[in-house]
């Protein structure tokens, strides 16, 4: 095991090119002390938001990095493991640093309204014989009551997840995302202190310091985990060093490699893989949106303008084992991602960004809010939202049909030679608002196309399923596509369904 002393450890960070207080903070997690916490000192919301404002009026310097870090792959760190017996506030455990995670973090315990930090110790994990030594804190974890499995993770810039109503990991959310889908210029703005306090059995509130080349910014996170999954109650409150072209709020991270639907980029043998299935809106004038993933061809963003929006989030709405047949990564009980802005957002979109991807180990696809007004340096912004993470689609109403299933390919008759320069979209919708609806009840598919044409189509329920209607669509997309399609179920001049937004691409 790796031992070094604060003048050995600040000297190599030196060599590294670190800032001097990048430094301190790697040589005070590599000091060899035991697990007392640090003298107590106060803290308050109120004083985190006056410490970031503070950071934005300074010259931004990069987290620091462990060189050693990169040596420490995903299986390796797997081999590093923090005691349980060094479990804080009853359910916090640490993670250590690896190649995906190289940059340490502050982690503080709160209590009482005073704050003490935790040092790293190598004695806090333990480490597998021929294996790398622990190097530094990338992050933590909240455990489940019985300490088997955790419910809640920080690690990596500013990614947080759950593991929602199910116990099972998918998608991420991220504190901020700055010129998503901009080539060469995102940021990854990261947490570089928590500030951790037990608000309850399974409820912690973490108070977090973002910091990145354009963006400072404070966060109050708190989370309750219950048998519906996990709800998060967030302010953040930000401060802009530079002009952002393109803020995102609220981002949701997740990964689509192919679908039901959308099989061509398949090349495993498990019929889907993907950790969501789809996008769903509710816009400010309570419009229900539903926007199918895919994986593109090419990267692809997605604007949906609102005013003050209802909600938006990414969905695992197909729950079948027998549709995944992944008895390891369970995809069927990925949580949901719900987003409820609290207060005036005023106007903005909603943005979604794809890009290719052939791999289940590669997140492809981010959604965010993206305010009208871009933030200009010397600006301070607010945003107050809650997190919904379950099993439950939360947009789900008996009185709209939502969409179930959607499929592309030849367009034409089936079985006849295919339409040339052309795709078939099919889109089944289920719900009580289709009971007792039949051929000869007026339902009609409206269905409007932009850069390409409707060539045909149909609507009728689907022979031997309840509630259950089918619209198919013959498109024509310009060039390569894609076309944005918008479709819906009426019955005469009312909607009975949402509105599905779906691009069609040519092969």
């Amino acid at each position: 095991m790796m031992q070094a002393n604060r003048r050995e450890l600040v000297a190599a960070l030196a060599v590294l090119g670190l800032s001097p207080m990048a430094a301190a903070r790697v040589a005070a997690q590599g000091s060899t002390g035991g697990v007392k916490l640090g003298a107590p000192k106060p803290f308050s919301w109120a004083a985190l938001q006056a410490e970031a404002e503070a950071l934005a009026r300074q010259p931004y310097r990069p987290q620091a990095k462990v060189a050693a870090a990169e040596a420490i792959g995903y299986d390796a760190v797997g081999t590093i493991r923090y005691r349980d017996d060094r479990t804080l506030l009853g359910g916090i455990r640490l993670f250590p640093l690896g190649r995906y995670a190289p940059s340490p973090v502050g982690i503080h315990i709160v209590e009482n309204g005073q704050a003490r930090a935790v040092p790293f110790s190598a004695s806090l994990f333990t480490a597998e014989a021929g294996h790398a030594p622990p190097l530094g804190i990338a992050g933590f974890r909240a455990m489940t009551a019985d300490g088997k499995s955790d419910w809640l993770a920080f690690q990596g810039a500013s990614y947080f997840r759950t593991a929602g109503a199910q116990d099972q990991y998918g998608l991420s959310a991220r504190g901020i995302a700055i010129d998503t889908g901009i080539d060469g210029r995102e940021e990854f703005p990261a947490f570089t202190d928590f500030w951790i306090e037990r608000a309850g059995t399974q409820d912690y509130t973490v108070y977090a310091l973002l910091d990145g080349p354009s963006v400072s910014g404070a966060y109050r996170i708190e989370s309750q985990r219950g048998a519906g999954g996990v709800e998060q109650r967030i302010s953040a409150v930000l401060f802009f060093r530079r002009d952002v072209e393109r803020l995102g709020i609220a981002p949701a991270t997740s990964m689509f490699w192919y679908g039901e639907g959308n099989r061509s980029a398949a090349r495993d043998w498990r019929p889907e893989i993907h950790d969501s299935d789809g996008l769903a809106l509710q816009t400010g004038s309570g419009e229900r949106l539903w926007r199918p993933l895919v994986n593109p061809p090419r990267p692809t963003l997605d604007s949906f303008v609102d005013s003050n929006p209802r909600g938006f989030g990414l969905l695992q709405r197909d729950r079948d084992f027998d549709h995944y047949q992944d008895d390891g990564a369970f995809y069927d009980r990925r949580a949901n991602l719900w987003v409820q802005p609290q207060g005036d957002w005023g106007r903005g979109q909603v943005m979604l960004y794809a890009f290719p991807t052939a791999s289940e180990t590669v997140d492809n696809i981010v959604a965010f809010w993206n305010p009208a007004d871009a933030p200009k340096a010397g600006q301070k912004r607010q945003f107050d939202y809650r997190l919904s993470w379950g099993s439950t689609d939360p947009t789900v109403v008996p009185a709209i049909a939502h969409a179930v299933d959607s499929w592309t390919g030849d367009a034409g008759r089936p079985g006849a030679e295919p339409t040339p320069g052309a795709r078939k979209l099919v889109v089944d919708f289920v719900g009580p608002a289709l009971a007792g609806l039949d051929r000869q009840s007026g339902v009609t598919a409206d269905i409007a196309v932009t850069r390409g044409k409707l060539l045909a189509q149909a609507a009728y329920p689907v022979v031997g399923q309840s509630n259950r209607w089918r619209v198919t669509a013959d498109i024509a997309p310009e060039a390569n596509g894609p076309a944005d399609v918008r479709l819906y179920l009426k019955q005469n001049a009312k909607a009975l369904s949402e509105t599905v937004l779906m691009p069609v691409f040519l092969p």
